[in-house]
């Protein structure tokens, strides 16, 4: 008698695939592969939320490796990626987990390298193809890969590949599938596109969320009394005081939220201004940088931050709390998601409490009361924003996409894809977000590289 945390517990896989699996010493499953795999294997799609090191690749690849006919070279199973690092994790993964059959080809298509010996090797056929987005929507362009015929589909971590702008190669790349494929998902958050994207390319999913990895969020909600004089002085201490990095800042004037950025950035944050009087070339330039990671605060009016959707957002603060009640709550809910723990901080002021009593009642509940003398303010050593966003003259009208920026960037070997963040493409200009101790390196790449053969203009934001 078999437990049901062995491979062996499973149906329908072969002796030979369970005595490989225990040579790599795999001996027990992991929680997703407990969840993910009995479903997979009976066919089924499937969307897993699982980070990297749970176990998920042998969550997928052991289902498609199952269903592969080795005698037909076409590609029955294709797996995509966000990085050519990640893909070639995946693709050797996938070679240890099929030694139990023969002559199994895994072939691993990505950009920042030469695109012939990728099409030699296609040309000699192939089962599993493993790559990112962009070079595999190249090898489609050029009828060089045909997926026709494919089995499975797997996209790994899926967040990531959204973040980095990949949305419509993946959309592209889909169309090309027979609708009759089994497609497996695999995502660290739940973000609003992520449930979009299974809406659209999966059957009736399966949903597989591991209880470690995926927490109730929670908000923390304080309020602090301040005066009229004061309110700038509570403002920097709050941020002090509970040491927030990260926060969007809402302001119910445009005045006060010119007047907030610049007391922010006399403290040495990278503050951010965002009100409906900006240009849309600003706004969208102020929104992704601070949506990539490459800024401290957003201080905004209501109007200007409507469609905001940060992931992971350290805190919310009212400068002051709006008229509306209804309104309050729709702030503070922009932090605490994807099962994070978010903070919500309100300056309320001495003539402020009908305000207050209104948010109350509007939630529900009590929201603690501190007063600013409470506020013990530490030296607290402000951190630069973990990235740096370069600009690119040209976007999409240009053709240019994604997967051109990870290429150009990556090319050299030197700068690594994990090293790159979100990466947005508008009409006309695009914006990618590098880690901040390559960002320099990157910056002076670009400005000597030609992307889609020419030289694009690029300045660090």
């Amino acid at each position: 008698m078999t437990d049901n945390t062995s491979f062996a517990s499973l149906k329908g896989l072969p002796k030979e695939q369970i005595e490989n699996l225990t040579r790599l010493g795999y001996t027990e499953m992991t929680p997703i592969q407990q969840q993910a795999l009995p479903l997979a294997l009976d066919g089924k799609d499937v969307i897993a939320q699982a980070k990297t090191g749970s176990g998920k690749t042998a969550a997928f690849g052991i289902p498609l490796l199952q269903k592969l006919n080795p005698r037909f070279f076409g590609v029955q199973a294709l797996v995509m990626c966000p990085t050519r690092e990640l893909s070639t994790q995946v693709a050797d993964e996938l070679r240890k987990l099929a030694r139990f059959q023969q002559n199994i080809k895994v072939v691993v298509l990505c950009g920042g390298v030469s695109i012939g010996p990728q099409i030699g090797s296609l040309e000699h056929g192939a089962h599993v193809v493993v790559g990112t987005p962009g070079r595999i929507k190249d090898h489609l362009r050029k009828n060089t890969l045909k997926v026709d015929q494919l089995e499975t589909l797997v996209l790994d971590e899926a967040d990531r590949m959204l973040d980095m702008g990949f949305s419509d190669d993946i959309q592209d790349i889909v169309s090309h599938t027979p609708a009759s494929r089994q497609t497996l998902l695999f995502s660290a958050t739940y973000p609003d596109n992520i449930n979009k994207l299974s809406r659209d390319f999966q059957r009736n999913p399966e949903s597989v969320k591991v209880e470690s990895v995926h927490q109730v969020s929670t908000i923390e909600q304080t309020m602090i009394m301040c005066t009229r004089n004061n309110r700038q002085e509570t403002l920097i201490k709050a941020m002090g005081h509970f040491g927030i990095q990260q926060a969007v800042v809402f302001c119910n004037t445009k005045n006060d939220v010119e007047d907030v950025t610049y007391a922010l950035r006399d403290q040495g944050y990278l503050a951010l201004a965002l009100h409906g009087d900006l240009e849309q070339r600003d706004r969208d330039q102020v929104y992704i940088r601070f949506k990539q990671n490459s800024a401290h605060c957003l201080v905004a009016t209501d109007v200007a931050a409507r469609g905001l959707d940060v992931d992971d957002l350290q805190a919310v603060i009212n400068y002051e709390l709006p008229r509306d009640p209804e309104v309050y709550v729709h702030r503070v809910g922009r932090t605490g998601r994807a099962g994070k723990e978010g903070l919500a901080i309100s300056l309320v002021g001495d003539r402020e409490d009908y305000k207050r009593e209104a948010v109350i009642e509007q939630m529900g509940h009590d929201v603690p009361m501190m007063s600013s003398d409470e506020l013990t303010n530490p030296q607290m050593k402000i951190e630069k924003p973990p990235y740096v966003t370069i600009c690119f003259g040209e976007g999409r009208k240009s053709k240019l996409r994604p997967g051109d920026i990870v290429g150009a960037i990556t090319a050299k070997g030197a700068i690594p894809g994990s090293a790159i963040g979100n990466i947005t493409v508008l009409d006309f200009s695009a914006y990618a977000a590098v880690e901040r101790d390559v960002a320099n390196d990157a910056l002076r790449l670009l400005e000597k590289s030609r992307i889609k053969g020419k030289s694009i203009k690029v300045r660090r934001l």
